[in-house]
């Protein structure tokens, strides 16, 4: 249990670094439900589809905050909230209904996997957003490709999930 905190702390505190919000468009996050939807579809091991979740998550944390950005709507732990509220939304009714922790055999690292991959997911996801937002800011605030903007945040999840599929295979 103490690993489950020490890593989730990590997580938020990595989010809340950022200095700006970042925008993420529509595209990637229909990317990353689709990838949730498939992996299901495939039966995929929990970890891969927990990469999708945390994705998905980053992804709704930043257009939220976005969105309050834009509607000038600022309060104290805007962020923090921000990022406690949406996980709080997803980990918890998935503890509850036994789809985290339940099954002392869907463990990965001593983690239980759906929740490792939600974490991994995030980190790998916000990566390829601030990656994003870093190499147009060099390139005079244009993206130097067609759909770069989506192509970066799901390239980290293609690649764990490649990477987790065959480790837990």
């Amino acid at each position: 249990m103490l690993n489950i905190v020490f890593i989730a702390v990590i997580v938020l505190a990595g989010l809340l670094v950022a200095k700006t919000a970042l925008a993420v468009c529509p595209i990637c996050t229909i990317a990353v439900v689709g990838g949730i939807e498939l992996s299901h579809l495939l039966g995929i091991d929990d970890t891969v589809t927990g990469l999708w979740v945390g994705g998905l998550t980053v992804s709704l944390i930043i257009w939220t905050i976005n969105w309050l950005n834009k509607k000038n709507i600022r309060f104290l732990f805007r962020k923090i909230l921000t990022v406690i509220v949406y996980y709080g939304l997803i980990v918890v009714p998935l503890y509850f209904i036994k789809m985290i922790g339940a099954n002392p055999f869907n463990v990965f690292w001593g983690v239980d996997k759906l929740f490792l991959g939600i974490i991994f997911g995030s980190v790998g996801f916000f990566a390829g957003v601030s990656w994003y937002e870093y190499l147009k800011k060099k390139n005079g605030g244009h993206a130097h490709f067609h759909f770069q903007k989506v192509v970066m945040p799901i390239t980290p999840l293609v690649v764990l999930s490649f990477i987790f599929y065959f480790l837990t295979k």
